[in-house]
């Protein structure tokens, strides 16, 4: 039986994803399902590099602006929530194109992944944080590696949130997440995914991120850190995203605005390699480079 066609694309950060995706949505007549864990979020657009609202009317989008910045939100909820986009794009019958660079979001749709929902365990987690401050963020990593050492090689020793979900996942269901994965992979996927990833030049993408961290600083991502935090009385979760946490320290005297500046561009190309490491482990991946929309639509058709 034929599935639906499903177009993913996906990349390191400003490796020119959005405007490949709109020129394809034009062309196969397709809308748009955002993939990345920090679009989903309302009041963060500089920092994020959402679409346009230009953009966003020349094709449809989903899957952004739709989270409270103090909320927390799973990837089983992101699962949930784009396949039922995906459903309302071919109920129109038009293409979903899933675009984005958060790789556990991306493997959850192309692998068929099922996340158990886990309530949140504070306890457990006081008890982590506070291993942290006393043994450093090494003493959790060392530990999630005895745990699933396979799901570790993805996880970069500074990734504090996805190590702590490793450990969390395991507590919670005595499971490790290699082994929830492995089961839940026995399920048939029920679209058909064409994935594919943009492939650039390290020099010319490291010059893209610095480009683009310098236009977020001008556009006012400072400002928009100041009246987040205004917003909410607790401390937004999405303020631990990449970019939000440096405007913080800096708003918080810890750094000179050079300072975070160059943190940012730092973390962000750290971030892109971590990217391209995750993306080149999919093996049903294709990689295009100069953004071939040729090469998308030779495949497709």
């Amino acid at each position: 039986m034929n599935k639906p066609k499903v177009i993913v694309i996906c990349g390191p950060t400003a490796s020119g994803k959005t405007a490949l995706s709109i020129e394809l949505a034009k062309k196969i007549n397709g809308e748009i399902i955002s993939c990345d864990s920090m679009q989903i979020y309302k009041y963060m657009d500089i920092g994020t590099a959402k679409p346009t609202l230009e953009e966003q009317k020349e094709v449809k989008h989903h899957m952004i602006d739709f989270v409270e910045p103090n909320q927390r939100y799973s990837v089983a909820e992101y699962k949930k929530d784009a396949e039922k986009s995906i459903e309302e794009i071919l109920l129109k019958g038009k293409t979903p194109i899933i675009v984005g660079g958060t790789g556990l979001y991306v493997d959850s749709l192309i692998y068929g992944i099922e996340y158990p929902e886990i309530e949140l365990d504070e306890e457990y987690r006081k008890q982590l944080e506070k291993e942290i401050k006393e043994k450093g963020l090494e003493s959790l990593y060392n530990k999630a590696k005895e745990i699933d050492s396979k799901a570790m090689e993805k996880i970069s020793p500074n990734d504090k949130k996805r190590i702590m979900r490793v450990l969390e996942i395991y507590i919670a269901t005595g499971k490790t997440k290699t082994e929830q994965e492995i089961e839940s992979r026995a399920h048939e996927v029920k679209y058909d995914y064409k994935v594919f990833a943009i492939k650039m030049d390290r020099e010319k993408l490291y010059e893209r991120i610095n480009k683009r961290v310098d236009m977020m600083i001008e556009k006012g991502l400072i400002e928009e850190v100041q009246n987040i935090l205004k917003k909410y009385d607790k401390f937004p979760t999405a303020m631990q995203g990449l970019g939000y946490k440096e405007v913080v320290e800096y708003l918080e005297g810890k750094k000179t605005k050079e300072e975070m500046i160059d943190k940012i561009k730092m973390q962000t190309r750290r971030y892109a390699k971590r990217q391209i490491t995750w993306f080149k482990k999919n093996k049903q991946t294709i990689w295009i480079e100069n953004n071939e929309l040729s090469k998308i639509l030779e495949v497709i058709n």
